[in-house]
């Protein structure tokens, strides 16, 4: 696939798409579970250091999403999600199969791999990367 205008729209798109999913679920657990529930369910499926990762995940969720959205340093923020889904699937979900409505791994399977390959190609001439000096390289 060429460098042309409709690889930079499908950046676009998916990048908002995936960086909404994120800020939403970043929130949720900022607002809605608290942190101190997500520390008690990541203290609950024995994930590392719940206390730190707690802060760690929805802050990445909330704010990582936002920056998918904007595309800025986006080959950074993408992996990092990419990992905090690695985490989740390992931790949570591989366990349950396959499908989300039976606690499986389809959503953070998704996003995990939409963000690998947004970070892997950059985030496209419509986004912060390209317009800020010094940034562009990530497009």
């Amino acid at each position: 696939m060429g460098t042309g205008w409709h690889r930079d729209i499908a950046l676009l798109i998916a990048r908002v798409g995936i960086g909404v999913i994120f800020v939403a679920h970043g929130w949720q657990k900022l607002n809605e579970s608290t942190i101190e529930g997500v520390q008690a369910f990541f203290t609950s499926i024995n994930a590392p250091l719940p206390e730190i990762t707690a802060y760690v995940v929805t802050y990445l969720e909330l704010v990582g999403g936002a920056m998918l959205i904007i595309g800025v340093l986006t080959p950074l923020v993408g992996f990092l999600l990419f990992c905090n889904m690695v985490g989740a699937f390992v931790l949570v979900h591989v366990e349950h199969g396959v499908f989300v409505e039976d606690g499986g791994f389809e959503l953070v399977l998704a996003l995990g791999v939409g963000s690998l390959l947004i970070a892997a190609c950059g985030a496209g001439a419509i986004s912060l990367d390209r317009m800020l000096p010094g940034l562009s390289r990530f497009s």
